[in-house]
């Protein structure tokens, strides 16, 4: 049966990222700020002193700054926030799809006995309508809503990493954003940057990750 090794290390467990890794990334994250930052501006709160780029830090930072004065405000915010994000991703995933060949490389891997997981900061309703059959080819899917802290905190390749029931030195984490080279970097995976999305080489280079591929199916050209 065929295997993956990278640096001498065999792989057992493969756990990606979703929209840019294994689907077209056309999730629009400008208008989406704006949305969220028109929100946060209307509670009195301006979007350009808050400290993080990533759209759900701000949301929980932003969370906690209208706890401090209201729970009922900061409940309020949080549920229209998420409602704004919630609706973009699931238009994007109307007009999305799959790359090409996800399929084939999800069976393929099973077949050569590399277990596989899905990691995602979207949503489940828009990992449904853009990747119905899921759980057909990758039984473990953790989207945003079923994890309280999202990459790349820990929390959320962990908890793949149980499910799995395999040991973060043997598994390799994939995606198209050097965040998820920062994931696997800090859950103790080796890390691969696909070229998919938004980023180059030497972005992924910087980050740490230990290979860098054009898609995410040349991770099979690498089989022995």
């Amino acid at each position: 049966m065929p295997s993956l090794k990278i640096k001498n290390i065999t792989i057992n467990a493969i756990i990606f990222d979703f929209n840019g890794t294994l689907a077209r990334l056309n999730i629009d994250f400008q208008q989406m700020h704006r949305a969220v930052f028109d929100l946060i501006s209307s509670y009195n709160i301006n979007p350009a002193e808050l400290p993080s780029d990533h759209i759900l830090e701000i949301i929980h930072h932003v969370s906690g700054i209208l706890n401090t004065k209201s729970g009922t405000a900061a409940l309020s915010f949080t549920s229209n926030a998420y409602e704004i994000i919630e609706q973009q991703e699931i238009a994007a995933a109307r007009n999305g799809g799959l790359f090409g060949r996800t399929r084939d490389l999800l069976a393929r891997l099973a077949a050569c006995g590399i277990r596989t997981a899905i990691i995602t900061r979207n949503c489940t309703a828009a990992i449904n309508i853009e990747f119905p059959d899921i759980v057909s080819y990758c039984p473990v899917v953790i989207c945003r809503d079923q994890v309280k802290n999202v990459k790349p905190h820990p929390d959320h390749l962990n908890k793949a990493l149980n499910l799995l029931a395999v040991s973060p030195d043997s598994s390799l984490m994939v995606g198209d954003h050097p965040l998820d080279i920062k994931t696997g970097k800090i859950g103790g995976t080796l890390t691969a940057g696909v070229l998919t999305g938004n980023f180059s080489a030497n972005d992924f280079l910087q980050s740490g990750a230990d290979i860098v591929l054009p898609e995410a199916i040349d991770i099979l050209d690498m089989l022995q």
